[in-house]
C-alpha cells in the first residue's frame, strides 16, 4: 500500500457523515461557519488514545471559548465508542469509520512506522478546519501525549 495522500493547508476538507457513539449521524457540514478540530486516532480505550481524548476533554472549554469544536474519528464501532465516552466522561463527538473511507480520504490511514516496522493502520492525525470548510492546519504522526497543549500553543488558545 503506498503512502496516503496528505491534505495541506488551503485544501477543501473532505466531507463526511458518520455515526457517533449513540448511532446518530454527524456531518462535517454540521460545523459550517465554525472552526472544528477533526482528529483521527487508532482505537478507543487504548492508553495513547485515552490520554489524547482526555486531553481534548480537559481543554474543551478553552477550545470552545475560542470558537473551536472538536470531533474524534476512529475505525471503532459506535458501541465501543459509547463505552469509551461513558468510561472517560468525554463531552465531544466520537465518530465511527469502520470501513476507513474517511480516514483514507484525510490521509490518516495507510503505511506507517511502528516500533521500527512498516505497518498499515491509522495514522494519528489532527486537522483544523476553518469556517469555510478549508484545512487551516494539518498535522500527521502526532504524539498522543502533549499534543493538545502543543495544538493550543499553535492556535494561540
Amino acid at each position: 500500500m503506498p503512502a496516503p495522500t496528505r491534505l495541506s493547508v488551503g485544501d477543501p476538507a473532505p466531507t463526511f457523515t458518520l455515526s457517533d457513539a449513540a448511532d446518530n449521524p454527524v456531518s462535517l457540514a454540521d460545523y459550517a461557519g465554525r472552526k472544528v478540530i477533526v482528529y483521527f486516532y487508532p482505537a478507543a480505550s487504548t492508553p495513547g488514545c485515552t490520554k489524547q481524548a482526555c486531553d481534548f476533554r480537559d481543554n474543551l472549554a478553552e477550545l470552545n471559548d475560542a470558537g473551536i469544536d472538536v470531533v474524534g474519528i476512529s475505525p471503532d464501532k459506535p458501541a465501543k465508542l459509547a463505552k469509551f465516552v461513558e468510561n472517560e466522561g468525554l463531552t465531544f463527538p466520537l465518530l465511527s469509520d469502520p470501513d476507513k473511507q474517511v480516514l483514507s480520504e484525510w490521509g490518516a490511514f495507510g503505511e506507517k512506522k511502528m516500533y521500527g516496522k512498516t505497518v498499515t493502520g491509522v495514522i494519528r492525525s489532527t486537522f483544523l478546519v476553518d469556517e469555510d470548510g478549508k484545512i487551516a492546519a494539518a498535522q500527521y504522526n502526532v504524539r498522543a501525549t502533549g499534543h493538545v497543549a502543543k495544538l493550543r500553543r499553535d492556535l494561540s488558545v
